[in-house]
């Protein structure tokens, strides 16, 4: 690691509490080289031989060093306080900031707020974060003034400052990176001024180093070792979130192939609702939205929709008429689904889709805000499906019964503030001159 040739401010101190134990050290010796001349009779008759008017000059010179110590303590408790109220900000900051991402899971989202977090914690004029892909390394976030040359290139992962720190895994500061041999244009200037400090953070995980955090700073000797400390810390919990949202980005790939194959298996087990699930989750994403839902929680919506009359699957097609069976099919559905980790927290919502507003329903006889919202949603989403459906998809007559239908049984059969929200998309869309269906 490069040394830093300005002096830093915790350097300034320990060489002004040097001083200062110096002067305290020549106060004291002083004193007791007075206090022996006149007091212990042994030694003054030995010391006898200095004048009166030399010890006055010692005694002055001490006093004089007292109130210079004085000055200096002054001088040392307001830089330390100063020292320990910054330190305690920013790390207070990193605390903040390393719980907000720790949560997040989307990785563009995430990786924003590690760079905006970095480049104040640090003061710097600008910032990158690079993430490993094979022998590359990738500019995935670039902030500063050539932040458009840098975005999205890919460099060798052994090439620059940034590469030297991503194969070593130890963090770096130059303070003055035109006088680094290991510094590289195409890697390192995102400043472009080609001088002033840089500092780089390895991104490391338990097993490898997946990226590099680089800061720059226009000014030279910018950065300190307390620098490292702190966004050091900070990369270390970037790095472990960072995983966590690739996890949860291959996890969400998973799970949208899986449901692929599902919906797949349900339209050709039992071709007659070829296309249904996928109407329900679009008209159950059309209430949500207007309802107000959060992003979120219409994603999980959407696919308990898509996956509402997946307990069909241990029905066969010869039994579909049997009542009893059918009436299975949710608390079915939700045994399949239940196990499955990133199905779980929509079992419920499979598991309720047929139960009234008015607590007629099945499987548990729930009523009004008994029963999740999502599950009221998914029910008047299918209903208005199934009966626009039964002459053809694009038979207005259909629409026009289903809509009369809904109307008629809001607030006993249908949840009254989510079919008003349905029922005026659809007049909406009538008046348009346009079908309500998909």
């Amino acid at each position: 690691m490069n040394q830093l040739n300005a002096k830093r401010p915790s350097e300034e101190i320990r060489n002004r509490v040097r001083l200062l134990n110096l002067l305290i050290s020549f106060v004291i010796v002083s004193f007791i080289f007075v206090i022996m001349r006149y007091v212990y009779e042994p030694l003054g008759s030995v010391l006898g031989f200095i004048p009166d008017s030399f010890m006055a000059v010692i005694v002055v010179i001490a006093v004089f060093i007292s109130f210079i110590g004085l000055y200096i303590s002054r001088l040392l408790t307001g830089q330390v306080v100063q020292i320990i109220e910054d330190y305690s900000n920013r790390l207070n900051y990193v605390f903040k900031i390393t719980e907000d991402i720790r949560q997040e899971i989307y990785d563009d989202i995430l990786l924003d707020k590690i760079m905006i977090s970095s480049i104040n914690i640090t003061r710097s004029d600008a910032g990158s974060i690079l993430l490993a892909d094979d022998d590359n390394l990738v500019f995935k976030i670039v902030k500063g003034s050539r932040s458009q040359d840098f975005l999205g290139s890919v460099i060798p992962n052994d090439r620059g400052l940034c590469g030297w720190v991503f194969s070593n895994g130890e963090p770096l500061i130059t303070g003055d990176v035109g006088k680094d041999d290991r510094f590289d244009l195409a890697a390192d200037d995102i400043t472009g001024s080609r001088t002033g400090a840089m500092l780089y953070l390895p991104l490391r995980t338990k097993s490898s180093v997946i990226g590099v955090i680089g800061l720059a700073n226009r000014k030279s000797d910018s950065y300190s070792e307390r620098d490292i400390e702190i966004a050091g810390y900070l990369a270390n919990h970037a790095a472990i979130s960072l995983e966590m949202a690739r996890f949860h980005d291959d996890q969400r790939n998973y799970e949208i192939h899986l449901t692929d194959i599902l919906l797949d298996t349900i339209d050709r087990f039992i071709p007659q609702k070829y296309g249904h699930s996928k109407r329900v989750a679009k008209y159950a994403n059309i209430i949500a939205k207007a309802a107000g839902f959060s992003e979120k929680r219409q994603r999980r919506l959407y696919f308990a929709s898509l996956l509402h009359d997946i307990g069909f699957l241990k029905i066969f097609p010869t039994e579909s008429n049997d009542k009893e069976l059918f009436m299975l099919h949710p608390t079915t559905g939700y045994e399949m689904l239940s196990p499955i980790s990133f199905y779980r927290d929509i079992a419920p919502f499979i598991l309720h889709h047929h139960e009234r507003y008015d607590g007629m329903g099945y499987p548990k006889g729930l009523k009004g805000d008994e029963i999740p919202a999502e599950s009221r949603i998914i029910f008047i989403a299918e209903a208005f499906d199934t009966m626009a459906s039964k002459l053809s998809y694009k038979d207005s007559t259909s629409v026009e019964f289903a809509v009369s239908e809904v109307e008629k049984n809001k607030g006993t059969q249908f949840d009254p503030e989510f079919s008003d929200i349905f029922l005026d998309y659809i007049s909406q869309t009538l008046q348009s001159g346009r079908l309500p269906v998909f």
